[in-house]
């Protein structure tokens, strides 16, 4: 188990870097940020109006929108809060941020198929905007991201059709699958992190651990799997390796159908369970795999969301345009925030926001069971848990967003102060050329 649970916390932390540097590229791109504002004001003003009183336009919700579900302002101010959680979480953690959005979405109330469908959308909106293709372009093995996908794209076929299948036949059953891979995914990751946090609350240095820092020696699993000549093979990391190192393709493919089923199932990027299985199962270079990470989820996402989900009225594009403008704020002032916290508080928090979605979804689960005819239990008791789970789970977030928003406030003497350091030496090599 302690080793599932550092193969997920490394997946993790694969993922938030690739969060940060689309959000990064996102803002400083000048006219990436003006197209972000055109896009959002056709749905930011009829929401600011009904705030003020006017009704809400039928085109961006309501039950006769395109989406099964009902639509309100408060779940797209929700879905912004969301965005800036989440963000603040993977920008001062550099882990598990998106872990929560699809929990939290179902909190709101939303379905879990268009909680799914809809953080889907905001990550492959993400990737769009924020990739800068032609700097990585020299770290994708076009062997090895044609195999990927290949397996990629049946992965997230199958798990959009099984999410589809769960919903039509019992909504509340689909419900009840996604809380309960929550449950199994978060419960492992804070049970960890709260051993982990525990076992070195001594500790006052910073975090350690870089997820793209790669293995130097190839794992046993993945000179075994190198070890098997079975038609075809790739050649891959000629430029690390003299002469590359070998692997079938069959193996490579397995990889993507099990990255797209799991994304497509949970709504979360398939980069988080490709980092691990490419260096520590396949044995591919940490160099090769976050270039080939890129062009993955780009097209896991982006199938996912729109053939799996969006065709079938499963996404709730004003939710992941919000999440989307939160989720750029909540990275700048989460990963400001590391420069000026103790790596053993980040660690608590981490624990804590894990923890509290882990709760959030077991709580949700006896309601669905109960409806279900799986167990008896009252109706109002059942809704008492729902509601108690819901918050403890924002209460915890909200206090962990606080925190770290009063911490960098805090801070910004010290940001400012490095700043005008790095001013005046960039000024000193200036004259003294």
């Amino acid at each position: 188990m302690r080793g599932l649970y550092e193969l997920l916390m490394s997946a993790s932390r694969a993922h938030a870097r690739w969060e940060m540097e689309m959000a990064n590229n996102i803002i400083r791109n000048r006219r990436q940020l003006f197209i972000l504002l055109v896009m959002m004001m056709p749905i930011i003003i009829p929401c600011v109006a009904h705030a003020a009183g006017s009704p809400l336009p039928s085109f961006i919700g309501g039950k006769s929108a395109y989406g099964p579900s009902h639509f309100t302002p408060f779940m797209f101010y929700g879905s912004m809060a969301i965005g800036v959680c989440a963000g603040l979480i993977t920008g001062c953690i550099g882990a598990g941020g998106g872990f929560v959005i699809t929990p939290a979405l179902m909190s709101l109330g939303v379905k879990g198929i268009l909680a799914v469908g809809t953080d889907q959308f905001h990550i492959f909106a993400k990737a769009i905007m924020g990739t800068v293709m032609h700097k990585k372009l020299g770290n994708i093995s076009v062997s090895l991201a044609i195999a990927f996908l290949v397996g990629s794209g049946i992965g997230v076929t199958g798990g959009g059709a099984l999410n589809r299948a769960l919903f039509n036949l019992n909504p509340v059953f689909s419900d009840f699958v996604i809380s309960a891979v929550y449950v199994a995914i978060l419960g492992l990751l804070g049970f960890y992190s709260s051993y982990d946090f525990w076992k070195n609350r001594h500790s006052i240095g910073k975090s350690k651990g870089d997820a793209h820092g790669g293995t130097v020696e190839l794992t046993a699993l993945a000179k075994k799997l190198q070890s098997i000549k079975l038609a075809p093979m790739i050649t891959f990391d000629q430029d690390i390796v003299p002469g590359g190192r070998k692997i079938s393709a069959w193996f490579v493919a397995l990889c993507g159908c099990v990255t797209g089923f799991l994304a497509s199932i949970m709504g979360v990027g398939g980069g988080f369970v490709t980092f691990p299985m490419f260096v520590y199962g396949l044995g591919v270079s940490s160099f090769t795999t976050v270039g080939t990470d890129i062009l993955q989820i780009i097209f896991t996402a982006g199938y996912s969301s729109i053939m799996q989900y969006a065709i079938y009225g499963y996404i709730f594009y004003t939710l992941a345009m919000g999440m989307l403008v939160g989720s750029l704020l909540g990275i700048q002032i989460g990963a400001a925030t590391t420069k000026v916290v103790p790596g053993i508080y980040i660690r608590a928090f981490y624990a804590i926001a894990i923890t509290a979605g882990f709760v959030n979804r077991l709580f949700a689960l006896p309601d669905k069971m109960t409806k279900m005819g799986y167990i008896s239990l009252s109706p109002q008791a059942g809704a008492t848990l729902n509601t108690i789970g819901n918050w403890i789970f924002f209460g915890l977030v909200i206090l962990f967003a606080g925190w770290i928003i009063i911490s960098f406030i805090r801070g910004i003497p010290t940001f400012r102060a490095e700043s005008a350091q790095i001013q005046g030496t960039s000024g000193g090599k200036g004259v003294s050329q």
